[in-house]
């Protein structure tokens, strides 16, 4: 019988070092692992391949595949003023989207009926051709992608609720509309896009929140303008992009909701899932720089990812 949930990750996701005093840093991913194992002693763990250039290539340009893998790294490389490259970063880059490859691929083959990914870096920021916002490579388009070419999908759907706008996911699907993206973010906040009137082929919906908009706006959003979108879209599968850095807690946001409304927006959207793609969703670590807030949310969105 297949389990209800396979989660994915790997120690070189740990080893990416953006330096002393970075937000994104490797403390954030060892408190989601030690909340979770923690919570959940029985959870089925499994190590992250390295996803392929040609899964990559997919979604992104050969420049920045080559930036990224290529380049030598002799203690840190800047990529942009937030953007930092250790020696380890590659591998975790290639891990993080390897572990969104074989995630869907799990879903996909009937292996796991959900599947999260507790990787690093993130990856929403990152655009075709630009690394940026602390992201390599887009772990999540890579995902979706890879859901199109090798499993034939027609209709994938990217629920985004990070409290940074995903510029790069929407940027690369902006014109397929195979593919919908739905956002929930603060704004004003970097990186300034994602305002309600970009709606690409009309597969993007983005819903901007002010700031110390709190848990009844960000429940408003996704339950009014959002989810209704994704029922009428019929997605075969759910992909999520789940940032936890919209909690009062996070240093870098102001939308300030609570646990409970990640584990609320991860119930409907595994309902979703359940009415249109056969349960199958699966669900990456994107940003959190609250290890409070990322301990109790991650707990909260794995719990209402099991059956």
């Amino acid at each position: 019988m297949p389990s209800s949930l396979a989660v994915f990750t790997h120690p070189a996701c740990l080893a990416h070092d953006p330096g002393h005093g970075h937000a994104e840093c490797p403390h954030r991913l060892a408190v989601v692992l030690d909340a979770l194992r923690s919570e959940f002693p029985e959870l089925p763990w499994q190590l992250a391949p390295e996803a392929l250039r040609s899964q990559l290539a997919r979604v992104h340009h050969d420049a920045l595949i080559a930036e990224v893998l290529d380049e030598p790294v002799h203690g840190h490389r800047r990529l942009d003023p937030d953007t930092v490259m250790s020696t380890a970063s590659s591998e975790a880059a290639l891990r993080a989207a390897g572990a969104a490859v074989a995630a869907v691929d799990a879903v996909m083959t009937g292996e796991a009926k959900r599947a999260f990914c507790a990787v690093r870096p993130p990856g929403h920021h990152a655009t075709a051709d630009t690394a940026m916002g602390f992201c390599l490579f887009n772990s999540v388009a890579v995902a979706a992608a890879h859901a199109l070419e090798a499993h034939g999908l027609q209709r994938v759907a990217i629920a985004d609720f990070d409290v940074h706008h995903g510029n790069g996911t929407q940027d690369i699907f902006a014109n397929d509309p195979r593919v919908q993206y739905l956002s929930s973010h603060q704004a004003p906040l970097y990186p300034g896009t994602g305002a309600a009137d970009e709606h690409g082929v009309g597969n993007i919906h983005n819903a901007p929140l002010p700031p110390r908009a709190g848990s009844a706006a960000f429940r408003a959003a996704w339950t009014h303008r959002l989810l209704p979108e994704m029922d009428a879209f019929r997605p075969q599968l759910v992909l999520v992009s789940a940032g936890f850095d919209a909690h009062r807690l996070d240093p870098l946001a102001q939308i300030e909701v609570e646990a409970d409304d990640f584990g609320w927006i991860t119930a409907q959207l595994r309902e979703l899932a359940e009415r249109h793609a056969r349960g199958r969703l699966v669900s990456l670590l994107e940003g959190g720089y609250s290890m409070e807030a990322l301990r109790t949310c991650s707990v909260a969105h794995v719990r209402e990812l099991l059956d």
